[in-house]
């Protein structure tokens, strides 16, 4: 791992009246796997969404590879770096070959060598001219991943990837996300409810409260020896609001 790839300076953002990020600093590491778990509504996805540049911060300063994003205009060259697959992927009413060679065709890339090999590293290679909508979940799911590795992402972002899979995807999502991030030093930011992904995954792990980042530590320090009272009752299994 190496220096900050993104640096967040009091965050803020809000919609109408209502705050539901509000983050003193937070620094992300270029090659890390960073956990964000936390209850339902705690601004877990909200990040993402600031970190993909979909919305902006209310106040505050969000820097990727030093452009602040909140005062500067985003290069389209950064923002490609940069992709999200969420909990519930929307795929194109087309095959699966398709579906993964679409952010290529965007750039006005050649798909041809990597849409093959990269269903091959999913595991759906007999799926090419399958019709993507008639897919099981897993196998949506390992499309849309598929598809947001073809662009060869520098940050990786995934929002709850495996939720509502089976063992068997829930293992092939999670060691294509590691080999991506052994191998190619990709930035994963990954958003959990499971403790225990976010401990197999993450080289580190924080806890988001409400809106505000409770606890930042490294995976191990951050189950075995928790500072914060919050922290220590999460990982328990007890109910934090």
């Amino acid at each position: 791992m190496g220096e900050s790839i993104f640096q967040l300076r009091a965050i803020v953002k809000q919609y109408d009246a209502r705050t539901v990020l509000h983050l003193d600093a937070l620094d992300i590491l270029q090659g890390e796997i960073l956990a964000l778990v936390g209850p339902s509504g705690a601004g877990k996805s909200t990040l993402l969404r600031l970190l993909n540049f979909l919305e902006a911060p209310t106040s505050g300063q969000l820097v990727y590879r030093g452009v602040n994003t909140a005062r500067e205009n985003i290069p389209l060259a950064l923002r490609r770096e940069i992709t999200t697959v969420f909990q519930r992927p929307v795929l194109l009413n087309a095959n699966v070959r398709a579906n993964v060679a679409f952010g290529l065709q965007l750039r006005g890339a050649s798909a041809n060598g990597v849409v093959g090999k990269l269903l091959t590293r999913v595991g759906l290679q007999n799926f090419a001219h399958a019709s993507a909508r008639k897919l099981s979940g897993g196998e949506m799911q390992r499309v849309a991943l598929a598809r947001a590795l073809a662009i060869e992402p520098r940050v990786l972002l995934l929002d709850e990837p495996t939720a509502n899979l089976d063992p068997y995807n829930i293992s092939l999502i999670e060691e294509i996300v590691r080999a991506q991030n052994r191998e190619r030093a990709t930035t994963v930011v990954l958003v959990t409810h499971n403790i225990f992904q976010a401990k197999r995954l993450a080289h580190r792990v924080g806890l988001l409260l409400n809106g505000q980042l409770v606890e930042l530590r490294d995976t191990a320090q951050f189950f075995q020896s928790p500072q914060d009272p919050r922290t220590a009752a999460f990982v328990r299994g007890e109910m934090v609001y």
